[in-house]
């Protein structure tokens, strides 16, 4: 199990679950990302405002800090264009953004999100 890879002051900070290995991954392929991930999720702290404040699309305390913390590492917003092909018959699958994209790794930043998404694992 890779999860001890994620330093224990960020385990204390929160519920950490991986799927396939994901931290032992990202710590030997990507080691640039997943120091930014850590060190990202390692400095948030959730003020009240970000509890009290209403709708919207990026609460700037909390999703919103998060994609301008990453934004400042380098990483960006990302559209991908998705096609599926069968035989000699391809189709388009809507397009999907991503929240912060690096080096082939992606980050979907999501807070209180009320709409399910499945397809951001396609990445």
């Amino acid at each position: 199990m890779s999860l001890p890879l994620i330093p224990s002051a960020l385990r204390d900070l929160y519920e950490v679950h991986q799927w396939r290995h994901a931290c032992a991954v990202l710590k030997q392929d990507f080691p640039s990302e997943f120091s930014d991930i850590v060190d990202v999720l390692g400095r948030f702290r959730l003020p009240k405002s970000g509890l009290v404040k209403g709708g919207g699309n990026e609460n700037p305390a909390t999703s919103g800090w998060f994609s301008e913390e990453f934004q400042k590492k380098g990483w960006k917003e990302t559209e991908f264009d998705v096609r599926i092909k069968v035989g000699e018959i391809e189709n388009q699958s809507p397009t999907h953004s991503i929240d912060c994209y690096k080096n082939r790794v992606g980050l979907e930043i999501e807070w209180n999100n009320k709409d399910p998404f499945f397809d951001s694992a396609l990445i």
